[in-house]
């Protein structure tokens, strides 16, 4: 099983504010979609109830929901009440990447947890008072990538840069 993270950062490592996104960057969300899409997708219940209802599930994704409530249900979606429990049901599948999707608690859980492989993260070039910030975690354990620099233009009110990361 492989195991990665895909998350945007603003410029004070915010990631969202009152349980929603904060900015609209089209190209990132094209690249989360095409990088995520055919994987496993796996987020919180706020992360989920974030998502607008005609999105949800996330389509063509098997979705994934971390709750502390053992009688949630979403239709569409498999239901662990523990990221452990969540990477053991999937630890022998070979095809697919297990996606951290956020939100701020499950990045933490995943990043303490040492078992990411690789990180995609996207520090946008602009604060925006979030309210639930990214962990910390030690560069030094991973290598860095250039993915894609995005300028401001019509389309993105703030520029950003997507670094993919992997495990040393």
């Amino acid at each position: 099983m492989k195991t990665a993270l895909i998350v945007a950062i603003d410029a004070n490592r915010g990631i969202g504010k009152d349980n929603d996104l904060m900015w609209h960057l089209p190209n990132d969300m094209k690249f989360f979609k095409e990088t995520t899409q055919n994987q496993i997708v796996v987020m919180g219940r706020k992360n989920y109830d974030s998502i607008p209802e005609r999105y949800r599930p996330l389509p063509n994704r098997l979705n994934v929901v971390l709750t502390r409530n053992p009688d949630f249900q979403a239709l569409g979606c498999k239901v662990f009440t523990s990221l452990t429990d969540c990477l053991e049901f999937f630890k022998d599948e070979k095809e697919k990447t297990v996606f951290i999707i956020g939100g701020g608690e499950i990045y933490k859980m995943a990043i303490d947890s040492d078992r990411i492989d690789e990180m995609y993260i996207t520090y946008i070039d602009k604060s925006y008072g979030a309210d639930t910030i990214f962990p910390n975690f030690d560069k030094s354990k991973w290598k860095e990538n250039s993915v894609f620099n995005q300028v401001i233009d019509h389309s993105h009110e703030a520029s950003f840069q997507v670094i993919h990361y992997l495990r040393k």
